[in-house]
């Protein structure tokens, strides 16, 4: 078993969050209120200053500059909305592109993306913060009269802009890279590395359960088992002095009345307390789905490989990252994963893929269309055989089961001798 690293207790409420769109602008907006309001009360303390020192050139000095800044304030209160409207239509274009061309799944990566929230949470902050400065304007000309001059509101607007527009520039950029194979293959590639390292390394060996006591069928809607509050229910079941059993898989389609949690000896905790600790949804999730990002590179590769798209180069792209990828775990100790609590006794138990389903994942599908295009079954091959080398003796076979049935699937497709041969010969880019 693996060395117990203790679950971070917000880690599935952070997660679920990043798959919104909504909490960070509304966040910026809240914030841009209060920002407004700390503005405003510096231009009245401001002011108050010079009426106590009987400054009245200074308060008119100061009001004419802000007048000249209205100017800019009302152009951008005017102007942002819709330009905010145009990025994001220009935007929402290049997500079905993407989307139509990769696979629909890609589209999280523009919905979890930092740079895209962080323009579109500026973007409408700026508006409401110029908005709300347009209010504090006053009609009182003489100096002596005034109460408030929005000369720090002013500056910050002008501040505001600036950022907007360097975020534009980086917004920009960054959905063109995701409009790339490459990148966007390397991004999956990068967030799956992410989760397999966040996951506690499994045992072959198996856990020794108590006797089953119980079992927590799921009540809420059907959907995809997302991920589970582990530190919830490690809570619960050191509590009754059980321990918890995970029945689906991360990634397994639940509907109501499945058993998704088994409870083997103590007491059966509350079972409300368990069903709120689950998450389903209507898709999978990296957070801590291991097999995910493996899956996302093969439903590339795989509409690569159709008749419809027929680039095969991409689909040698993805391979570099599945056998990257397979190559991290090839090492990695798989089977149950266990959850303990603080004083490190088992709580919580949690079934993932091993490394045959892995292999099988990444290779089955593509090996299945590859045969009639040899830049895939070479670089395939390449890829079987480095990992050959990686893995220990005990996880040669379903690399070589794969490696065998790839040159019988060749060898029914291509008529010709020599061009089975040339399909045949490994090498890591294809056709060199």
């Amino acid at each position: 078993m693996s060395e117990h690293r203790r679950p971070r207790v917000l880690s599935p409420l952070r997660e679920h969050l990043r798959d919104t769109f909504w909490f960070a602008p509304t966040a910026g907006l809240v914030c841009a209120f209060v920002l407004w309001a700390a503005a405003a009360t510096a231009d009245a303390a401001i002011v108050d200053l010079l009426r106590e020192r009987r400054a009245y050139d200074e308060i008119g000095d100061l009001t004419a500059i802000a007048e000249d800044a209205k100017t800019i304030v009302t152009t951008v209160s005017q102007a942002m909305l819709t330009f905010i409207g145009v990025v994001f239509s220009i935007s929402l274009v290049a997500v079905q592109m993407a989307a139509g061309q990769l696979t629909p799944r890609v589209v999280r990566i523009f919905v979890r993306s930092r740079i895209s929230k962080l323009t579109l949470t500026v973007f409408l902050s700026t508006f409401l913060f110029s908005l709300l400065v347009m209010t504090s304007y006053e009609s009182e000309a003489e100096p002596e009269r005034v109460t408030a001059v929005p000369l720090v509101q002013s500056v910050v607007t002008l501040m505001l802009v600036g950022l907007s527009l360097l975020l534009f520039i980086a917004y920009v950029t960054t959905t063109l890279r995701m409009m790339q194979v490459g990148p966007v293959v390397d991004r999956i590639t990068r967030e799956a590395l992410r989760v397999l390292a966040r996951q506690p390394a499994g045992g072959t060996e198996g856990v020794a359960l108590p006797p089953e006591t119980g079992r927590v069928a799921h009540r809420g809607r059907a959907g995809v088992l997302r991920d589970v509050d582990v530190a919830r229910l490690v809570r619960a079941a050191r509590r009754q002095d059980a321990v918890l059993r995970l029945i689906p898989r991360i990634g397994d389609h639940v509907v109501p009345g499945t058993p998704v949690l088994g409870v083997h000896g103590g007491r059966p905790p509350d079972a409300g307390i368990l069903r709120s600790a689950v998450s389903v949804g209507v898709d999978r999730t990296f957070h801590q789905d291991v097999a995910f990002g493996l899956r996302q590179l093969v439903d590339i590769a795989l509409r690569a490989m159709s008749a419809a798209v027929n680039d095969p180069t991409t689909a040698v792209q993805c391979l570099d990252r599945i056998v990257q990828f397979l190559a991290v775990v090839a090492a990695r100790p798989l089977g149950a994963v266990v959850h303990r609590d603080r004083r490190g006794a088992v709580r919580l138990v949690q079934a993932v893929p091993d490394w045959e389903d892995m292999v099988d994942l990444g290779f089955a599908e593509l090996r299945a269309c590859a045969a009639g295009s040899p830049q895939v079954t070479r670089r395939m091959l390449a890829g079987l055989d480095d990992l050959l080398l990686l893995v220990p003796e005990g996880r040669r076979e379903p690399l070589l089961r794969h490696r065998a049935l790839l040159e019988e699937a060749v060898a029914r497709t291509v008529a010709q001798p020599a061009d089975r041969v040339f399909a045949l010969e490994p090498d890591r880019q294809g056709i060199g």
